[in-house]
């Protein structure tokens, strides 16, 4: 029986053989064909672009060496801080310059190969532009030989800097044609919605981003991912060990099913009416087919006091009747979200599960373990 605590690999396999043991988190085969697509594209169009405006031959090269290196950040992992485009173009640029710079003020080539380097690293992350291809970038304006020298600091813009912007480009649109975020733009840390000084529902239990930082320091090893992925990541972690751990009641056995909804083509004051009267915070708009359309609290209503319903209600947040009741505490602990609409695959209300019957949930679930008889 596998051991639950490990983690599986995810690869193919070819008669019986593992041919894909991914060694960063989250890569799969899928993932790493998509990045050689990408890498053959970007290279490929690179030097033929270069090719194109600037012609052929000897006198420079159209396309150096670490760009090899920067296609793999670029499509092999491009949530990568050190794939995003200002460290590719300027990491990649500024440390051309740092190898031309050590050139010309240290006159032996192997102290001046060490020199350019580190001063490659040095300006990189002042300029908070990290990029491992910048050192082969540092080097290739050292060792490149008589046309890279000849080039003098012009090097650092042609082919350096042109072929990164070019890559980089070719990242952008290759990504949004795969559906791939980039450049990677990190998730914000929620906000208070009822400006007030408090944090968040969601950020006043478990971990802080204090606790964040102090683990990092602890570890002093440097990650390579962004702050706020990681508080993110962790966060999610602690959602899915939640849902694990208490998801045996579903959507279904908690959501009230004798759900109060309004029609479409009824008016804005009935809609006030009926919110008042049963004493709801949220309302199901439905069609005449029954199925759900958006809803309507009074909070819309205040912002649209006249009119038809389809301008005043907003989108509704749905869950599927099998669900796990606690996978809703996200979306009912963000500060907007007072109810969801419980609904079929074809999006008839089934019932509809209030902040309050979830807190009821998690309160009986907790006295429930309590009380349960030690084994």
């Amino acid at each position: 029986m596998p051991d639950p605590t490990r983690s599986t690999p995810q690869g193919g396999r070819i008669f019986g053989f593992r041919i894909f043991r991914p060694i960063l988190a989250g890569a799969t085969l899928r993932e790493r064909l998509i990045a050689c697509v990408g890498a053959l594209i970007g290279i490929a169009l690179t030097g033929l672009i270069c090719g194109l405006f600037f012609g052929e031959g000897p006198h420079i090269p159209l396309i150096v060496a670490p760009m090899g290196a920067s296609a793999v950040l670029v499509f092999a992992v491009p949530a990568s801080p050190l794939a995003q485009p200002w460290p590719v173009i300027g990491g990649n640029t500024i440390s051309a310059f740092m190898g031309v710079l050590a050139a010309h003020l240290v006159a032996d080539p192997v102290i001046a190969i060490g020199v350019g380097v580190s001063l490659a690293i040095a300006a990189m992350s002042v300029t908070r532009s990290l990029h491992p291809p910048g050192g082969a970038a540092a080097l290739t304006a050292l060792i490149g030989g008589p046309a890279v020298s000849s080039a003098g600091f012009t090097f650092p813009l042609f082919p350096v800097c042109i072929n990164s912007l070019i890559l980089v480009a070719l990242g952008i649109v290759f990504h949004k044609v795969s559906r791939r975020n980039y450049p990677h733009v990190a998730v914000a840390v929620p906000a208070n919605t009822h400006g007030t000084a408090d944090l968040p529902a969601s950020l006043r239990v478990g971990f802080t981003p204090s606790d964040v930082d102090a683990a990092l320091a602890e570890l002093n090893e440097a990650l390579d991912i962004d702050r706020s992925d990681l508080d993110r990541l962790l966060r999610q972690v602690e959602h899915h060990a939640l849902v694990r751990a208490q998801g045996d009641l579903t959507c279904r056995e908690v959501m009230s099913r004798d759900v109060v909804t309004i029609g479409i083509d009824e008016t804005i004051d009935r809609a006030r009416e009926l919110l008042l009267s049963h004493n709801i915070r949220t309302l199901p708009v439905v069609d005449t087919a029954g199925h759900l359309r958006g809803t309507l609290g009074l909070r819309e209503l205040a912002i649209q006091s006249s009119g038809s319903l389809v301008e005043a209600m907003s989108v509704a947040r749905t869950a599927d009747p099998a669900a796990p009741a606690v996978s809703l505490v996200p979306t009912l602990s963000d500060g907007r979200t007072h109810a969801i609409v419980v609904t079929s695959a074809d999006r008839k209300v089934l019932g509809i599960i209030t902040q309050t019957d979830l807190l009821a949930t998690l309160a009986r679930s907790a006295s429930t373990k309590a009380f349960a008889p030690s084994s």
